[in-house]
Order: C-alpha cells, then sequence, then structure tokens
C-alpha cells in the first residue's frame, strides 16, 4: 500500500476525532478503518451492530470497545463468511491469530489486562467509570472523551492497519 504512514495517520486522527465528537469507541474505530482502507469491507449493518461493543459492552467496563471494534474491523478483512460456515480451510483460526495480534497490542500498551475496559481506564485515568450510573460526567471531566478514550482508539485504527499490512491483505 502506497504511504502506509500517511494512511495510519489519517485512521488515528479520525478515529481519535470521532470519539471526542460522537462516543461509543467500537464504532469511533471501525469509522476509521471504514474511511481510510475499508470502505468496501465494512457495511452500515456491521457499523450498527457495533453499537453494543462501546464503553467496554455496553458500559460494563468488559472488554474495551476500541479492541473490539479493532476486532470487527480486522474479521471484515479476513473473517468467515456466512456462507462458509462449516470453514473447512480454517478462516476462523486466521481471523483468530490476527485478533490476538492486536490483543497482544492492547496488553503491551496498557498492561497485562490492557483489553479490558476498566483496566484501560485504570492506567491512564486512575480508575474506572461507570458511565451508566452517575458517573458519565466525571468521566468526562477527567478526559475521557476528550484526550484519554480518543488516543486508545487511535492507537487501535493505527494497529489494525499495521496487522493488516503485515498480513497483505491491503
Amino acid at each position: 500500500m502506497e504511504n502506509l504512514e500517511s494512511v495510519k495517520k489519517v485512521a488515528y486522527e479520525l478515529a481519535n476525532l470521532y470519539e471526542q465528537k460522537y462516543g461509543c469507541c467500537s464504532q469511533c474505530v471501525l469509522a476509521a478503518i471504514k474511511n481510510t482502507i475499508g470502505s468496501d469491507k465494512i457495511s452500515d449493518n456491521t457499523f450498527k451492530a457495533s453499537t453494543g461493543l462501546g464503553a467496554g459492552i455496553g458500559g460494563t467496563g468488559y472488554a474495551c470497545g476500541a479492541l473490539t471494534g479493532g476486532v470487527m474491523a480486522i474479521s471484515c478483512f479476513v473473517g468467515r463468511e456466512f456462507e462458509n460456515l462449516p470453514d473447512p480451510e480454517g478462516v476462523r483460526f486466521t481471523t483468530f491469530k490476527l485478533s490476538r495480534k492486536l490483543a497482544r497490542r492492547f496488553e503491551e500498551e496498557y498492561g497485562e489486562n490492557g483489553g479490558d475496559c476498566s483496566a484501560v481506564q485504570t492506567k491512564l485515568m486512575g480508575r474506572s467509570y461507570d458511565i451508566l450510573n452517575g458517573e458519565r460526567d466525571e468521566f468526562i471531566a477527567n478526559g475521557g472523551h476528550s484526550t484519554v478514550c480518543p488516543v486508545v482508539c487511535g492507537k487501535a485504527a493505527m494497529w489494525v492497519i499495521d496487522i493488516l499490512a503485515e498480513e497483505g491483505l491491503i
């Protein structure tokens, strides 16, 4: 791919901006990938399906939405098709391998439980926030949507592009 670093920079900036303006980290990563390298891979239904993954799966603080959105993006490039549910070629295992690469990048950056929304927040903000149970304003006041999560989303988008490029998928 021509000028991979430039594409990664644009994806970082888009994911960062989308998280600041709109929230829902999983969708922000998917949107950045869709708008840089995946316009023909990421459908509106896929984007819509990622909504509930934001804020650590519906605000629970479980799996980081930037990670799950990134995994969805990877899967759009190399995942198993519905018509190939039996998957004799083992496409799903390739997808698992690439998804694991992304998860490892989160662990390297954010610690042993770095794929966990609560762990990422604790590492970057000193604690995690329950945004659906009265802590959203505090989360925002402490940079959740202005600096912290936008950077996480931006990095996730760049890492997805790195992984896809390493595998020759873009």
